[in-house]
């Protein structure tokens, strides 16, 4: 962890990282009862953050994961912090930045499966102001992967840079690379730029893993065989596609591919998160050598664990609750 205007990180000793990652972390908080949140007046403090799920879920698989960030100076910022080191996620790359406040959010309490009402604070975060001034070649290089999500590369202009370069640089270093497109359409300006920017960032990805929606928004395809084919034809190696209660497809650029089931859940609880978990999953077993289909499956796993509690990652296994 460092401060505005510290010592730069690449001149610390790092250490080996499996993963790293970078994005924003918000204290969310979730409703205890249900009602309009205007109404609700009990609510339970939680960290959330796409990027920060999928590093808290491969911390408790046993993998080492470097987290990159901006935080302010206040007990929001501070809750994120410790909350990293709770999860034993390396915060070297976070940097405390006075300036700005940390972003938060509010989340309704579901019933029956169905999605939360979530209501977002963070224009103008501390993260909001992550650039390439947050890309420390020496930490980055110290990863063996690196996990891209397109909630960062949405949060703002100086974001998506810093997710371009950090893509282009670990790829020229024979780095593997994970993207979740995680489409916001309200953090974009337009649809149009939406499509272009991530589908710029999937194509320098190895493994990309979007919902078939996803798919279906940013390639015009209405098949996960030709969302696909859509990115395998653009050197994209493996492509994986959530298909909800379906499960999940997979193909691969050597033309390999199958349909993986998903896991049945009688007690849907909240669904948010649920595709961070798939993340984990998939991405922890790739890195573990596991086949494709070893690593869907626990894609469908864990995605089934995230879902089953309230929270964004309170459901992602340890090593002995994934009982593998």
């Amino acid at each position: 962890m460092s401060t505005a205007n510290s010592t730069p990180i690449h001149s610390i000793n790092n250490s080996a990282l499996d993963v790293i990652t970078y994005g924003e972390a918000m204290t969310m908080f979730v409703a205890t009862e249900t009602g309009e949140l205007d109404s609700v007046e009990n609510f339970t403090k939680r960290a959330a953050g796409a990027e920060l799920n999928v590093s808290i879920g491969l911390a408790r698989l046993g993998l080492k994961v470097g987290w990159v960030s901006r935080v302010g100076n206040d007990s929001f910022g501070r809750f994120i912090l410790s909350t990293l080191k709770k999860e034993g996620i390396d915060d070297r790359g976070v940097t405390v930045d006075p300036r700005f406040a940390t972003g938060f959010q509010l989340k309704s309490k579901a019933l029956d499966g169905t999605d939360p009402i979530v209501e977002y604070f963070r224009k103008g975060s501390a993260a909001s102001h992550l650039s390439v001034e947050d890309y420390h070649a020496d930490y980055f290089a110290s990863a063996r992967h690196l996990h891209l999500s397109g909630v960062a590369a949405a949060i703002s202009q100086t974001s998506l840079e810093l997710a371009k370069v950090a893509a282009h640089r670990m790829r020229d270093l024979g780095k593997t690379i994970s993207f979740d497109p995680n489409l916001r359409p309200t953090l974009w300006a337009d649809k149009e730029t939406m499509v272009e920017e991530i589908n710029q960032l999937a194509f320098m990805a190895d493994w990309f893993l979007p919902g078939i929606n996803e798919g279906k928004i940013l390639t015009g395809c209405d098949t996960p065989e030709a969302i696909a084919d859509f990115y395998l034809s653009r050197g994209v190696k493996l492509v994986v596609i959530k298909t909800g209660p379906k499960g999940a497809f997979y193909k691969t650029a050597d033309g390999v591919q199958a349909v993986v089931p998903a896991i049945p859940v009688s007690n849907v609880v909240d669904t948010v998160g649920a595709g961070d978990g798939f993340a984990v999953g998939t991405v922890s077993a790739l890195l573990e050598g596991k086949t494709l289909e070893q690593a869907v499956q626990r894609g469908n796993k864990i995605g089934a664990f995230a879902i089953q509690v309230i929270g964004d990652s309170e459901g992602l296994p340890t090593r002995g609750q994934l009982g593998e």
